[in-house]
C-alpha cells in the first residue's frame, strides 16, 4: 500500500468516525449505561459485622471504591436479604434485622430504600436511591441471618474480609453451686457462667451490679433479678478452685445482651486478677409461666398487678413469640414497626413474663393484624415497667398499615422441653397407655400440665390404631373472618321452595323444611357475605386429600371439608334456634394483598386451599350461606359464625376463629349490630356482650 493510499484511508477513516458520532447525535441514540458496580472500577465486597452474632448473620457491609459502608433498613425485606446472602456466599436468607441490631456501623451508609424481587445475581441489579444517596443514620444499620448452608464451590477469599477477631462472649448459663443435678429447670440462681472461644468460664464479682444480673437475667429469658446470700456464696467459694475469664463488668441495664456491655477479659486462668473477689452469682424472678411448683406461681400471681392484661402476642409458633398486640380501651390492636428496636421490645417481653427481646420484628414477620392499629413510634428506655409508659404516637390510617405490624421474639428459659426433634415408631409392641382424655389450653409447658384422665387410664381402645401422634410445624395458617363485611351485607330473603333443591340435598336448610310442601311456599333465610382472611405464615390446605374430595352436581366443583363453618343464631341466655353451616366447601383465592399471588382455585378440579395474605369470598347470594331463621319467633339474639369449628386443620391461633353479632329480629326485619371476632375486645366488653358460655367453641353448655 502506498503512502498516498495510507494516507486516504486515515482521511477516511477519521471522516467515517466524526459522521457516526454525528449521526449518534442527531438521531439520539442512548449510550449504554454502566452498572452501578462496573461504574466505580472495582469489584464490591461484602462480609458480616457486629456483634452478639453467629458467623452466618449480623449486619450487612460493602466495600465500593475502596471505602466499608453499611446499607440502610428503610425498605429492607427477605427478598434484599436472599441476595445479600447469596453474595455472602450462603443459599438463602432466613431472616434479617433492622435498626443496628448487630451495633452501628461506621463509614457511608451506601444503600438506601433497597428494593429487590429476591431472584437477582447481584445486588447491583436491584434498586434504590443511588450508591452513597441516604438520608439514614447508622442506628438504622440493616443486618441479615443466613442459612447455615454454603454455595456449592464458593470461595470467601475474595468476597468476605474476616474481621480481626476479638474476644466476645459467645452464651451465658448459670450453674447452680447446690443440690447438683437435682433441681429443677429452669435454673433461676446460680454462678455466672460465660462462654469464650476458649471454653466455658466465671466471671469475678469485682464491681458487679444489679445492672449486670438484670441483664444476665434478661438473657436467660426471666424478667427480673432479685439479691442473693452473698455471704453463703463466699464462704462456698472459699471452698472451691475457680477459673476467671472475665472482669470488669458494667451494664447500665437496658442491653439486650452481655457482649454490648463494657467488659475486661482475663487472658488464661489468671485467678490472681480477681483478689478478694469471688465469682458473680446472680438470682432471676421467673415469669408465672415458667415458676417451677405451683406455691411459687400462686405466690408470684398474687404479686402481679390486676386487672384484664393490656399486651398479648399472636401468630407466633411457641411461646414468646408473636405479633405485639395492645389493648386500648376495649379494643385489641396492633403497633405499627415504625422505630420499633429491641428496647422497645424487651421492655413488652419482660411485662408478659419473659426475658428480654431477641429480635424486634418488622414487617408483619408474624402476620398481619386486623382492627385498629393502636400505636407508633414507640420509643422505651429499657427501664420502663410497661410498654405503656414508653412514649409513643397516636396513628392515623395514613401512617401506617398492617404489613408494618410489629412483632418480637422473647428469650425464654431452658426448661428441658424445646427439643421439637420428632420420631414416629410403629407402637405395636406398646402395651401401656400413660395418658387420656388429655385437654390442654396451649400455654402448658409439658403434657403432664394438662388436664387429663386419673388412674387407672380410661381408654377404652387400644393399640397401634388409636395411639396419639402429631406432626410440628414452624408455621401454620390462621384464618379470620372479616366481621365489618358481615354486619354490612346482612338482610333477609324468603325464597321459594322450588330453588332450594340443591341446598335441600345438601343439608342446607332447617328439619322443618322436610315436611314442608314441597315446591310449594317458602323458607326465610338470614343471608350475608363471608369473607375469610388467612393472616397467619403458612397456607391454609383442606385435611384431606384429593381422592377423598366430594363432588356436587349441583353446585358444579369438589367440596373438600365436611365441615368449614358453623353459623348459628342464639338466643342471649346460650339456647341455639337456628343453626347453618357449610356441610362441605370449596377453599380458593378470590382476592389478594397487593404483591400477592393468587395459588388455589376449585375451577376445573383444582388445588384447593387459601393463600397467606389472600381471602376466600362466599358471597350473600349463592347457595348455602345463610342461615333458614324460617322457625325462629321475633326477639334479640346473637348470630356467630366459626371458622374451622373442629380443630381439622392446625392454626396457630384459633380463639380468633368466632365473630358474634348482635341482631334484633321483629318477624319482618332483621337488624345486624356490634360484630366482632371473638378476641377482638377486652375481658370487660366481652362480658358485657355475652351472658352466657360456649360461643368461643360453638359448644352449648
Amino acid at each position: 500500500m502506498s503512502d498516498l493510499q495510507l494516507a486516504g484511508g486515515q482521511q477516511w477513516g477519521l471522516w467515517g468516525l466524526l459522521l457516526g458520532m454525528l449521526c449518534t447525535w442527531c438521531l439520539g441514540a442512548p449510550s449504554p449505561s454502566p452498572s452501578p458496580a462496573a461504574s466505580t472500577g472495582s469489584k464490591l465486597r461484602f462480609r458480616l459485622a457486629g456483634f452478639p452474632r453467629k458467623h452466618y448473620e449480623g449486619r450487612v457491609e460493602i466495600q465500593r471504591a475502596g471505602e466499608w459502608g453499611t446499607i440502610c433498613d428503610d425498605d429492607f425485606t427477605l427478598q434484599a436479604a436472599h441476595v445479600l446472602c447469596r453474595e455472602l456466599g450462603f443459599t438463602e436468607a432466613t431472616g434479617w434485622a433492622h435498626s443496628a441490631k448487630y451495633g452501628a456501623g461506621t463509614g457511608r451508609i451506601w444503600l438506601d430504600n433497597l428494593n429487590c424481587r429476591g431472584t437477582e445475581q447481584s445486588i447491583t441489579e436491584c434498586a434504590s436511591r443511588g450508591w452513597g444517596n441516604s438520608d439514614c443514620t447508622h442506628d438504622e444499620d440493616a443486618g441479615v441471618i443466613c442459612k447455615d448452608q454454603r454455595l456449592p464451590g464458593f470461595s470467601d477469599s475474595n468476597i468476605i474480609e474476616v474481621e480481626e477477631q476479638h474476644l466476645q462472649v459467645e452464651e451465658v448459663r448459670l450453674k447452680s453451686a447446690v443440690g447438683g443435678g437435682r433441681r429443677p429447670l429452669p435454673v433461676t440462681e446460680g454462678l455466672v457462667e460465660v462462654r469464650l472461644p476458649g471454653g466455658w468460664a466465671q466471671v469475678c464479682d469485682g464491681g458487679w451490679s444489679a445492672h449486670n444480673s438484670r441483664v444476665i437475667c434478661g438473657m436467660l429469658g426471666f424478667p427480673s433479678e432479685r439479691r442473693v446470700n452473698a455471704a453463703f456464696y463466699r464462704l462456698l467459694a472459699q471452698r472451691q478452685r475457680h477459673s476467671f475469664g472475665l472482669h470488669g463488668v458494667a451494664c447500665v441495664g437496658t442491653e439486650a445482651h452481655l457482649s454490648l456491655c463494657p467488659l475486661e477479659f482475663y487472658r488464661g486462668n489468671d485467678t490472681a486478677r480477681c483478689p478478694g473477689g469471688a465469682p458473680a452469682v446472680v438470682s432471676c424472678v421467673p415469669g408465672s409461666l415458667y415458676a417451677t411448683s405451683s406455691g411459687q406461681r400462686k405466690k408470684q400471681s398474687s404479686t402481679q398487678p390486676r386487672g384484664e392484661p393490656r399486651l398479648r402476642l399472636k401468630g407466633g409458633a411457641r411461646s414468646g413469640e408473636g405479633r405485639v398486640e395492645v389493648l386500648k380501651g376495649s379494643e385489641w390492636g396492633t403497633v405499627c414497626d415504625h422505630k420499633w428496636d429491641l428496647l422497645s421490645a424487651s421492655v413488652l417481653c419482660r411485662e408478659l413474663g419473659f426475658g428480654s427481646a431477641r429480635e424486634a420484628l418488622s414487617g408483619a414477620r408474624m402476620g398481619q393484624g386486623m382492627g385498629p392499629i393502636h400505636l407508633s413510634e414507640v420509643r422505651c428506655s429499657g427501664r420502663e415497667a410497661s410498654l405503656w409508659s414508653c412514649p409513643y404516637k397516636n396513628i392515623t390510617a395514613e401512617d401506617c398499615s398492617h404489613a408494618q405490624d410489629a412483632a418480637v421474639r422473647c428469650n425464654l428459659p431452658y426448661t428441658g422441653v424445646e427439643t421439637m426433634e420428632t420420631w414416629y415408631w410403629d407402637s405395636g409392641n406398646v402395651t401401656d397407655v400413660v395418658l387420656s382424655g388429655v385437654r390442654c389450653t396451649g400455654s402448658e409447658l409439658s403434657l403432664g400440665e394438662c388436664a387429663h384422665h386419673g388412674t387407672p387410664i380410661a381408654c377404652k381402645r387400644t393399640g397401634t390404631r388409636f395411639a396419639a401422634g402429631v406432626i410440628c410445624s414452624e408455621t401454620a395458617s390462621d384464618l379470620i373472618l372479616h366481621s365489618a363485611l358481615v354486619q354490612e351485607t346482612a338482610y333477609i330473603e324468603d325464597r321459594p321452595l322450588h330453588m332450594l333443591y340443591c341446598a335441600a340435598e345438601e343439608n342446607c336448610l332447617a328439619r322443618s323444611a322436610r315436611a314442608a310442601n314441597w315446591p310449594y311456599g317458602h323458607r326465610r333465610l338470614l343471608r350475608f357475605s363471608s369473607q375469610i382472611h388467612n393472616l397467619g405464615r403458612a397456607d391454609f390446605r383442606p385435611k384431606a386429600g384429593r381422592h377423598s374430595w366430594v363432588w356436587h352436581e349441583c353446585h358444579g366443583h369438589y367440596h373438600s371439608m365436611d365441615i368449614f363453618t358453623h353459623y348459628d343464631i342464639l338466643t342471649p341466655n346460650g339456647t341455639k334456634v337456628a343453626e347453618g353451616h357449610k356441610a362441605s366447601f370449596c377453599l380458593e383465592d378470590t382476592e389478594c394483598q397487593e404483591d400477592v399471588s393468587k395459588r388455589y382455585e376449585c375451577a376445573n378440579f383444582g388445588e384447593q386451599g387459601i393463600t397467606v395474605g389472600c381471602w376466600d369470598l362466599y358471597r350473600h347470594d349463592i347457595d348455602c350461606q345463610w342461615i333458614d331463621i324460617t322457625d325462629v319467633k321475633p326477639g334479640n339474639y346473637i348470630l356467630q359464625v366459626v371458622i374451622n369449628p373442629n380443630y381439622e386443620v392446625a392454626e396457630s391461633d384459633f380463639t380468633n376463629n368466632a365473630m358474634k353479632c348482635n341482631c334484633k329480629y321483629d318477624g319482618h326485619r332483621i337488624w345486624v349490630h356490634n360484630c366482632h371476632i371473638g378476641d377482638a375486645f377486652g375481658e370487660e366488653a366481652n362480658r358485657r356482650f355475652e351472658r352466657y358460655p360456649g360461643q368461643a367453641n360453638n359448644q352449648i353448655v
